[in-house]
């Protein structure tokens, strides 16, 4: 999570917008991109996948290495 909350948190910066303009654009509370931001392990994913896409971003999976 430490990685996506990075992530997420230098996009918006990156976009120059402020926390509560990331949530008004992805339809969540400013309390939701605060807590992806400091990487709560436990978040809604359809709200996640909301955020991502009002950044810009998107979330993969990709096979882990040993």
């Amino acid at each position: 999570m430490e990685s996506l909350a990075k992530d997420v948190r230098e996009r918006r910066r990156a976009l120059r917008l402020t926390q509560v303009d990331a949530a008004d654009l992805a339809g969540v509370s400013e309390r939701f991109v605060r807590l992806v931001e400091s990487g709560k392990n436990s978040i809604r994913l359809d709200k996640l996948g909301a955020l991502l896409d009002a950044l810009g971003l998107e979330l993969r999976a990709a096979v882990r290495q040993t």
